[in-house]
Parts: structure tokens; sequence; C-alpha cells
């Protein structure tokens, strides 16, 4: 049975994706392959960071303990975890519903063909990440409207990039696709005002809540 380096786990309500604002138990690995930024958990990629290792039967009771119905995989990035997915489809088949964060750089085929497949909130790492050569465009061929694209957009240049990978893909036919600002670089209303000018349908503004909610820096909310 595998183990997985947990460095923190909590119940919140989601703060973005398909399931923003709705309870859920957080699961948040170790590492991460990408060095973006504006990551917001960089304390949580280190060599250094204390953590737990815990085993897919020690996770599985901490879901029932909890008694959440949505569990998020987060990180770092999660899917760079060893025996992930054994630990997914272990609560798929209890019927939670498993959402993985993921930052666009790892494969998702070999888990969309699990016997239970999780929805995924995959990012695409723009031009102010500093991280858009490591995208998989292929990913999107996995993706289904049970899952969601998100871009976290800092400037102008960013959105305009955004809307060239949203229409050369087709994304909004295939999955919810949402623009998230990076917190303090650029205002809502600038995102909103862009949407307007370029008549974006099908294309949703999201807010990270749990800044607006909890301080920016604070953990486990």
């Amino acid at each position: 049975m595998g183990t997985f380096s947990v460095v923190e786990t909590f119940v919140s309500i989601n703060g973005e994706g398909s399931h923003a604002g709705e309870l859920a138990l957080f699961l948040r690995f170790q590492g991460c392959n990408l060095a973006c930024s504006f990551c917001d958990t960089k304390w949580a990629n280190t060599d250094t960071v204390p953590t737990e290792q815990r085993t897919v039967e020690q996770l599985v009771q901490l879901a029932q303990q909890e008694g959440v119905h949505n569990i998020t995989l987060t990180g770092g990035e999660p899917l760079l975890q060893p025996d992930i997915a054994e630990l997914i489809t272990a609560l798929c088949a209890l019927g939670y519903h498993v959402e993985i964060e993921t930052n666009g750089s790892v494969p998702l085929a070999p888990f969309t063909s699990l016997a239970f497949r999780p929805s995924f909130t995959m990012d695409y790492k723009l031009s102010c990440s500093g991280m858009e050569s490591h995208m998989l465009p292929e990913n999107f061929a996995c993706l289904t409207m049970n899952d969601s694209v998100k871009f976290v957009v800092g400037s102008r240049s960013d959105l305009e990039r955004a809307v060239e990978v949203v229409t050369e893909h087709g994304l909004t036919a295939r999955c919810p696709v949402y623009f998230s600002p990076v917190f303090g670089s650029i205002q809502p209303a600038e995102i909103v005002d862009f949407m307007k000018e370029r008549n974006l349908n099908r294309v949703r503004l999201q807010l990270q809540l749990h800044k607006y909610i909890w301080d920016p820096q604070k953990r486990g909310v």
C-alpha cells in the first residue's frame, strides 16, 4: 500500500473550480515540478517542509471521520505522488467527489482511465507565471464538463493569451473555463471589462474566495 507525503489536511470551502463555495476536505501533498512566480504555496514545495507519511487507509479513515462529501487533492502538485491513483480509486469507490487541483504540466490520460474517474481543476499557466513552456495542451482532450480549466491572469497580455488558448482548443464547449486574477496584480474589474470587450460568453470570472474571507497568507483555510 502506497504512502504519501502530506503537509496539511483541513476542512474549508473550495476557493476555486466548479465546486467553489462548497465544503471540502483538503489533502495537501508535498512537492511541485513548477516554480510559478505567484505561487502561494511555495512553502509546501520544499524538501524541508514538515510532512506526515500517510497511507491510503489512513487518509480514507480521515475522510470518513470528517464526513465531508467533497475531497480536494492539492499541493504542490498532487499527481506527482507515486501512488496517487490508488488513493483516488479508494476515495471514489466510497462515493466521495474527488477533485484534483493540477498545474497543467502532468499528463492526465493515465488518470482518466481509472475505474473511478476524479474531476480535474487544471491550470493553464500564462506568461506571468514563467511556466507556460511546461504546459501540455494535449491534456485538454482529456477534459469533460465534470472538469474545469483555470487561467490565472496577471496582466492584459495574459488575458489576450488566455483567449487565444480558449479559442484554439474550443475549451468553452469542452468544460467550464475560469479567469482568476493573480491576487494583488490585476483588479477583478479589469478582467470583467475585458470579458465585456471581447464578448466572452461561457467564460467565468472566479476569485479565490479564501483570500477574501481570511488573510491571504493564512494556511489551513
